[in-house]
């Protein structure tokens, strides 16, 4: 079977790499997700088959954010046919549920520091390749809490408070003096908030607005932010 394995960790991927190739398997390995995006994002073709599964951290350069995750969404709205095992210390909430959200045959979520031994990841390697599920039971119930919390209970308080001020038609200026914090602190919040309200960049739309808006849909009456 022909793996690649997408994680910055030189340990983590020399160890898998090893375990697999014992078991009969071909590995390739790449440190960044956007090496394994520029290796398997073009199309299949004779001279350049899609591999039998892909293993892909979360976190990895250059952010360490949810790089490895956002690749194997893109990939596989690319080639949905191909398999993919997201091993990861975390659950990145919006991306797995964007991952999760269609076809979820060969498709796999496990948390690294829950897995038993070797033989579960093997099996999981086996299951998720063949075409079959396999999703951590923490992975689930973070995704089933997320699905439940309405829009504005992702915030913290500060971001609430920051995004009531927004709705006021303050800049970010005007909100640090208002809360005596720096304005890069205020810059950090509504990063924050667009990302949990996943307003993503897109050409047509203002994000900073639509927050607003998102907040005068889903604020309580007489503005209580507790």
């Amino acid at each position: 079977m022909r793996i690649v394995i997408a994680e910055d960790s030189v340990l983590l991927l020399d160890g898998l790499t090893r375990l697999l190739t014992s078991e009969g398997h071909e590995v390739t390995g790449h440190r960044t997700a956007d090496d394994a995006v520029a290796a398997l994002g073009r199309p299949a073709g004779p001279g350049h088959p899609l591999p039998d599964l892909l293993v892909t951290d979360v976190r990895m350069p250059p952010t360490h954010t949810d790089e490895g995750l956002r690749a194997a969404v893109h990939l596989r709205s690319v080639h949905p046919e191909l398999p993919v095992l997201v091993l990861s210390q975390y659950v990145e909430q919006r991306y797995a549920s964007e991952l999760f959200a269609g076809d979820v045959r060969g498709l796999g979520y496990l948390l690294k520091d829950r897995i038993a031994d070797v033989d579960e990841l093997l099996d999981a390697v086996g299951r998720v390749s063949g075409g079959g599920t396999v999703i951590d039971p923490e992975v689930v119930a973070q995704l089933l809490a997320r699905a439940r919390r309405p829009v504005l209970e992702r915030l913290t308080a500060r971001e609430r408070e920051v995004l009531a001020l927004m709705a006021e038609g303050r800049s970010n200026a005007a909100i640090a003096e208002r809360l005596v914090v720096g304005t890069a602190a205020v810059e950090k919040h509504v990063t924050s908030i667009l990302t949990k309200l996943e307003l993503t960049p897109g050409a047509d739309d203002h994000r900073r607005v639509l927050a607003v808006l998102r907040y005068l849909e889903h604020a309580p009456l007489r503005g209580d932010l507790s």
